[in-house]
């Protein structure tokens, strides 16, 4: 492969741009010699604590780099925490940043010639983000993750996490938990660095990041405290100089046969419904001719649900990764996957998990098979109705088969708060259906998460007997009844504006329906009474985002 950075290092005139690298301490052995010039693209910071340890991470993969004959360059981009901004205001930019971190990774590459680019990334939306940013560049490319954190002190039947919070929080408020044992878990949940130790949208666009091919096998949920975490990071500094010695770019990997090869890992595990966004978001910047949202639909039927852990069960990450992790899970999905597909080892995958060494014992307690699964259908699922005119979704993986079919009435709220206070006020009752909306892409905007709406529902006790259907999103982490990513949104004038108090609603999670029960002609009323409410944006970023993002069925991506 013709390297980019001849164009700066290897002309007559490139002594200017040597003079700039000699200025930091490069030498002619590493600037003169054609070694591929390779861009680690870091998150690393002090404010995310899946992002705290990618320092430690960058430097092992610089000397695999190094060891493999390439020259390492590194830079930095920003990384929000979700976590830190639930339930704020701060929420509103975090879908947001991950259009920004994609933007910046292009700049530097295309602004510094770079041949290949390893991609340093935890948590939500910096994974996905950096998968975006491969596609669209379209070089030689590897995600390196930092990895899962590991469970907290017991709480509730599993080891505790963050989300462990937010449940107690309820329990106080229902009377089921005194307050000292609530402070104490504070110090007990999170007991080290690394994304959050449940299944969420980190550690599932971590796993659908392996199952894509784009990082190394049985990378995705290596603890960030083990130190085979910094082992896999060196071999994928070795890795990508191979790459670009073989010339295999990010496009040939980001095939839609990859694409429902990541589709098919999700619905097998009880992945993130945030899965959907990123994958759609992932195969527009790939320029790739698929409807990613139709493809969950149809491949939920024929995909069973083979892996179950936190939240749909007690198990953790770091149980996950010891059952076997997701080589475990493609060797025993077999034939459903497409295994010819090529990966960042320069192999195919059919070639990876026939070399495949599980360093421990499997636990079909955590990992099932094919032929006798947790469920014979996918863990995410796509809903149409009334409500949803271009679509919602939901995880049946995550809530109890007793709600599958809901009928409830409506208890309307135009932002997060509101519906929190109600919850946490012990204002809903067994039978409703809590419905947020004016909380997506355009008209959060930013698409927040109701991750704590659900967690207090479930705190209070009503996971079961009551459900939540929004515009917005939710954390993986989320159990309960509830339907998300309803399109068209509120602020599009999407039917859930008009959504009344008392209104009959269904949720059908096997038969795949969310139905407003008000016939077609009171809804036609409604609307013409409609007025999308003020909202008060702030110049900046998020007034550009939320006149420029698409719908959530279309990944949220910004289209001018």
């Amino acid at each position: 492969m013709a390297l980019r950075s001849k164009t700066i290092l290897g002309e007559e005139d490139s002594a200017f741009a040597r003079s700039l690298f000699k200025a930091m301490g490069y030498t002619d052995s590493e600037l003169k010699e054609g070694k591929p010039l390779i861009g680690i693209a870091s998150t690393w910071n002090t404010l995310v604590p899946g992002h705290y340890n990618l320092d430690k991470v960058a430097e092992y993969v610089k000397n695999g780099i190094y060891a493999a004959g390439g020259t390492p360059v590194q830079f930095g981009t920003i990384a929000a925490c979700d976590g830190v901004a639930q339930g704020h205001e701060g929420m509103h930019y975090i879908l947001p940043s991950r259009e920004i971190i994609c933007n910046s990774v292009e700049i530097m590459a295309q602004a510094h010639r770079l041949d290949g680019l390893v991609l340093l990334a935890s948590c939500d939306k910096i994974v996905p983000a950096m998968l975006m940013a491969a596609a669209r560049l379209d070089l030689p490319a590897i995600i390196c993750v930092g990895g899962p954190m590991l469970g907290g002190i017991e709480f509730d039947g599993r080891k505790s996490d963050l989300t462990s919070i937010s449940e107690a929080l309820g329990m106080v408020k229902d009377g089921k938990l005194p307050q000292c044992e609530y402070d104490a878990l504070e110090n007990t949940a999170c007991p080290g660095c690394g994304s959050c130790a449940f299944y969420g949208t980190a550690n599932t666009m971590g796993c659908v990041t392996e199952a894509l091919g784009m990082a190394l096998p049985g990378s995705a949920l290596i603890p960030a405290a083990y130190a085979a975490r910094l082992r896999s990071s060196f071999e994928a500094g070795r890795a990508i100089v191979d790459l670009c010695k073989k010339g295999i770019t990010a496009r040939q990997i980001l095939t839609p046969a990859a694409i429902r090869n990541g589709i098919k890992v999700t619905m097998a595990t009880c992945g993130s419904t945030n899965a959907v966004l990123h994958l759609s978001a992932v195969a527009n910047e790939a320029g790739l001719d698929m409807n990613v949202v139709e493809e969950f639909e149809e491949l939920n039927k024929t995909t069973p649900q083979i892996a179950k852990v936190n939240p749909a069960a007690a198990p953790d990450m770091e149980a996950f990764y010891r059952a076997g992790g997701i080589p475990r899970v493609e060797q025993r999905l077999g034939d459903i996957l497409d295994t010819s597909v090529m990966t960042v080892t320069g192999k195919t995958l059919a070639e990876n998990l026939a070399g495949y060494v599980y360093e421990y014992p499997e636990d079909p307690s955590i990992i099932k098979t094919v032929e006798e699964p947790f469920s014979k259908t996918g863990g995410v699922a796509v809903l149409h109705g009334n409500l949803c005119p271009h679509t919602a979704v939901t995880k049946p993986g995550a809530i109890h088969p007793s709600m599958h079919h809901f009928v409830g009435k409506a208890k309307c709220f135009n932002s997060e708060e509101e519906a929190e206070e109600a919850i946490l006020g012990l204002k809903i009752q067994p039978g409703d259906v809590v419905v947020i909306r004016y909380e997506g892409p355009k008209g959060g905007p930013g698409m927040r998460e109701m991750f704590k709406a659900m967690k207090y529902m479930y705190g209070v006790g009503l996971h079961q007997s009551a459900a939540l259907i929004t515009d917005g999103r939710f954390s993986g982490t989320n159990n309960g009844c509830f339907v998300g990513h309803i399109s068209p949104e509120a602020a599009e004038g999407g039917p859930l504006a008009i959504v009344e108090d008392g209104d009959e609603i269904l949720i059908d999670v096997d038969e795949g329906r969310l139905e407003l029960h008000v016939s077609d002609e009171e809804i036609a009323r409604r609307f013409e009474n409609w007025k999308l409410p003020e909202k008060n944006i702030p110049n900046g970023y998020l007034r550009l985002y939320a006149k420029t993002a698409t719908s959530a069925d279309q990944g949220a991506v910004i289209k001018m």
